[in-house]
């Protein structure tokens, strides 16, 4: 289950704005740095997230977080300027903005309108705010910026959460530094630690052995 509403939507707006202001930051240089994620530069990983608020905005939801639709993203976008990036993202997150106000609470906990994946809209706009975070840190990770713990490291683990339960993950209890204790499969293990770090195991960003853990943790594997 996703954040309360009310949080989950000012935290999309916020870092998405975030993201939109990093982006235009950004030299020439950094655009074409290459970045954590495997095989993207930074410019790769700003088209994506631009192209996935984008997709979901203009109701382009087939396929929506799978390999083939991010990478369409990023081709798409192929040779843009972080400003036409940004400039995009922007356009994009005012009809967001309006899409948000207009759900009312039975298509907030209603299911995601995206055929294949699992929980509701509220969770559904949960992980477009942990994409949003998540790849601003791949980002700043790439050009030596510093992470930024901003309430997107609150989505980050309660997607990842969300993410290893219905995996059939555990049983654990994610008991992270200043986050609020997930259960995993009805609880067990207790995980503590730097929930930064944790959000970077959990998606194949570092080694899970640094929490006594191994590749089952990652939610692409």
């Amino acid at each position: 289950m996703a954040l309360p509403r009310e949080t989950v939507i000012a935290g999309f707006n916020q870092d998405h704005a975030a993201f939109s202001a990093l982006v235009r930051s950004l030299s020439d240089d950094e655009w074409r740095t290459p970045s954590r994620c495997d095989g993207w530069t930074v410019a790769d990983v700003a088209a994506h997230v631009t192209g996935g608020i984008t997709d979901v905005v203009t109701g382009k939801l087939e396929g929506l977080g799978t390999p083939e639709v991010t990478q369409r993203e990023v081709e798409e976008r192929k040779g843009r300027s972080p400003e036409e990036i940004a400039d995009e993202l922007d356009t994009s997150l005012k009809l967001g903005a309006d899409m948000l106000a207009s759900f009312d609470d039975a298509a907030w906990d209603g299911p995601v309108p995206v055929p294949g994946l699992p929980g509701t809209l509220g969770d559904g706009v949960e992980a477009l705010w942990y994409d949003a975070y998540l790849h601003a840190d791949d980002i700043r990770a790439s050009i030596g910026r510093p992470t930024e713990r901003t309430t997107g490291l609150d989505a980050s683990v309660s997607h990842v959460a969300f993410f290893l339960n219905d995996g059939g993950w555990g049983p654990a209890t994610l008991a992270l530094d200043g986050m609020r204790e997930y259960e995993i499969g009805g609880g067990g293990q207790r995980i503590s630690g730097d929930p930064h770090q944790f959000v970077l195991v959990a998606t194949g960003r570092a080694d899970p052995s640094s929490f006594g853990l191994d590749e089952s943790v990652n939610i692409y594997r």
